[in-house]
């Protein structure tokens, strides 16, 4: 991982601006709170599919779906995005609700823990994306036998990043650390460790790998599959698909690392595998992906 420039210090104008925001966050959260979980996950999913498709966002994702799916009319590609925009706005309230989620096993069902099994004890590298809800990914990963550490991007906003990290905090045991210069080293430290590193794989990363997604040409991280690579682990990719409600299964399966002389190629090969299964996983349920991204180049 490349070392990362310190975080400038913000100027007057922007303490107050992300102050404002980090204070909205904490209101919202706490009404939310206060509600039953499937209420304010459905609240705020109705908010989102009413408000959302009135932004430019809006138009950006059907664009991106229409280019995935060439066949697909101006009418279909509209239901998905906005049954995207409601998956979205569950996902904003069940991530100040975590918590909540966690105290209720039968919320999160693991389809397949048999896929984990060979990992316990040793450790693994595993992926998602923003489909479902992937913060619940790794609800159970320590019942499995797999505590986690976690890797996620840094948000502009200091304050709110605070927030939603005490909010995540719980369901890594190893950790939750935002890129930097040195998260690399305590990754690598935790996979000799035995322990186990989850990475949302699907955003684009100009210094990453060219791979193919939806037949067309992505960036993508390929620290994951170097990883896998390096420290001889397995590679998982995992999914959470929303099944009613605040209601998950969590599917997996693993991808084959490559491990041949050329690290490089091997990186570009299996971070294309860990994207195929994407992919698929994706045109089984399209409305619970985020096509807002801009994934493709």
């Amino acid at each position: 991982m490349k070392a990362k420039k310190s975080r400038r210090p913000l100027t007057r104008r922007e303490k107050l601006s992300f102050r404002a925001e980090w204070l909205a966050l904490r209101f919202i959260g706490g009404i939310l709170r206060s509600m039953p979980l499937d209420w304010s996950s459905a609240f705020m999913g109705n908010m989102w599919r009413l408000i959302a498709p009135m932004t430019h966002r809006h138009a950006r994702a059907k664009a991106h779906i229409m280019a995935a799916y060439p066949e697909m009319t101006l009418n279909e590609a509209d239901k998905i995005i906005r049954d995207m925009w409601e998956n979205l706005g569950r996902v904003s309230a069940e991530t100040v609700l975590l918590s909540k989620i966690h105290k209720d096993p039968s919320r999160v069902t693991y389809v397949n823990p048999e896929v984990f099994e060979p990992s316990v004890g040793e450790g693994a590298v595993l992926v998602t994306m923003h489909s479902g809800n992937w913060e619940v990914v790794s609800d159970k990963a320590e019942e499995l036998g797999l505590p986690l550490a976690g890797v996620y991007q840094k948000l502009k906003n200091p304050y709110s990043e605070g927030y939603l990290v005490e909010k995540r905090n719980f369901l890594y045991k190893l950790g939750l650390f935002c890129k930097g210069h040195d998260t690399g080293t305590k990754i690598i430290s935790i996979l000799r460790k035995k322990g186990s590193v989850a990475f949302v794989a699907d955003v684009r990363d100009h210094r990453g790998v060219k791979i193919e997604f939806f037949k067309q040409p992505s960036a993508a991280t390929h620290i994951p599959a170097a990883l896998a690579r390096t420290m001889n682990k397995r590679l998982i990719a995992v999914v959470a698909r929303r099944k009613k409600g605040s209601r998950f299964d969590i599917i997996a399966k693993e991808i084959p690392v490559a491990r041949t002389k050329d690290r490089v190629q091997d990186a570009i090969t299996t971070t294309q595998a860990v994207h195929d299964q994407f992919e698929e996983w994706i045109r089984e349920e399209p409305s619970q992906w985020m096509w807002i991204m801009k994934k493709w180049i």
